[in-house]
């Protein structure tokens, strides 16, 4: 499947990263409250590699995490899209959807909007049957996302993180799921 450049939603545009989306990545991965259900914040470096790992992922899967832009203003708010675990747990393989934004997008409704485009990306173009979405259990905004988006929580698929340390704070993870619905259930988005 040919990477997708892009999603576009009512007021978002989910593209594709370019250059100029460097540095307001590396400050949004830098702020303690965006990154607060993080281990640590990244540094620069970090940040510019995750850009360099994510647009590899593109090339390989045809989807990824996508840029996501405000589309009235241009203005660069974080990612949101589909990704697969690297890492081994009871339910992977999967494709995981999820998000981050910059602290000064949050509470309009961004993340979700965002969100249900890469869904409607991932049931519609990818041919994906389920989605899955986690989080440290105490993160209650991105639980709220999922839930918006029409998860649902899998109580006996919660786990601990197999990257953290037991008796980390962030270590117990809660899993939601989304299956395919049957056809007819209507598009959320239109690919530019």
């Amino acid at each position: 499947m040919a990477a997708e450049p892009e999603l576009l939603t009512a007021r978002l545009r989910l593209r594709r990263w370019v250059d100029a989306d460097r540095e307001p990545f590396a400050a949004l991965n830098a702020d303690p409250a965006v990154m607060e259900y993080f281990p640590d914040p990244l540094s620069r470096q970090q940040s510019d590699r995750l850009i360099e790992a994510i647009e590899r992922g593109f090339e390989q899967r045809g989807f990824g995490l996508w840029a996501v832009e405000v589309r009235s203003t241009g203005a660069f708010i974080g990612f949101t899209g589909l990704s697969e675990p690297s890492y081994e747990t009871d339910f992977t393989p999967a494709v995981e959807v999820g998000w981050r934004l910059a602290r000064e997008a949050w509470g309009m409704g961004f993340a979700t909007e965002a969100a249900k485009a890469s869904l409607a990306f991932g049931f519609e173009r990818a041919g994906l049957n389920q989605v899955v979405s986690f989080t440290p259990a105490g993160n209650l905004r991105s639980r709220a996302v999922m839930e918006r988006i029409g998860m649902r929580r899998d109580e006996a698929g919660d786990f601990d993180h197999p990257r953290l340390p037991d008796g980390h704070r962030l270590r117990r993870h809660v899993l939601y799921r989304i299956d395919k619905s049957p056809p007819g259930r209507g598009n959320i988005c239109s690919s530019g």
